[in-house]
C-alpha cells in the first residue's frame, strides 16, 4: 500500500510515515503491481497475469493468477472484492466475495472469478479483474460461556428486523 511509489498507486507525492506498507513480490516478470486508479479509491485494482486467455462460460468459475505474492502486515488482511463494472456489464464477480488474504499467506495471489452472466466472458492477461482493500483484522480472545447475554434482538436472524424503510 505504498501510495507514493510509481506503479503502485498512479499518484505522485510522498507517503506519510504512518501509512501501512505491504510488500509485493512479482513472481512473474510480466505481473503488474496493484494500483489505486483514482485518488479516492478504497481498493487497489489487480490484473490477471496469465499465459493465455481464459474463457468463463455462464455459471463457470476459475482461479485467475496475478503473478504476485503479498507480504501483509500481521493484524491486517487483504480483502479481494469484485469490480463493479465487471459485475454490472458482464455478471463477473469474485466467488467468495470478499475473499480474505491472511497476513501469513505467501503463495501466489489468485482471484476466484465466477460468471453469473448469460454470455461467455474471456479474461486476458492485463485485465483488471478484482480489487484489494486492506483492513485491520485483529485476532480476539474467544472466551467460552454457558449462556450469552440477552439483547433486544435476541436470537432473531434473517429478516427479523424487517425490510421496510422505517427502522423498528
Amino acid at each position: 500500500m505504498d501510495n507514493g511509489t510509481p506503479g503502485t498507486s498512479g499518484f505522485s507525492g510522498g507517503v506519510p510515515s504512518e501509512t501501512p506498507r505491504v510488500r509485493v513480490c512479482r513472481k512473474n516478470k510480466d505481473a503488474a503491481l496493484p494500483r489505486y486508479v483514482t485518488a479516492g479509491a478504497a481498493g487497489a485494482d489487480v490484473e490477471a497475469c496469465i499465459p493465455s486467455d481464459i474463457t468463463l462460460q455462464p455459471g463457470g468459475r476459475a482461479k485467475i493468477p496475478t503473478g504476485l505474492t503479498l507480504e501483509i502486515l500481521p493484524g491486517w488482511e487483504a480483502q479481494v472484492r469484485p469490480r463493479s463494472g465487471l459485475a454490472m456489464m458482464h455478471g463477473i464477480t469474485v466467488l467468495n466475495a470478499p475473499g480474505t488474504i491472511d497476513s501469513d499467506y505467501r503463495g501466489e495471489l489468485e482471484i476466484l472469478l465466477v460468471n453469473l452472466g448469460n454470455e461467455p466472458w474471456t479474461v486476458h492477461s492485463g485485465d483488471r479483474i478484482a480489487q484489494l482493500v486492506f483492513a485491520p483484522a485483529p485476532q480476539v480472545f474467544l472466551e467460552e460461556t454457558d449462556k450469552p447475554e440477552n439483547t433486544e434482538r435476541g436470537g432473531g436472524g434473517f429478516g427479523s428486523t424487517g425490510t421496510a424503510g422505517t427502522m423498528p
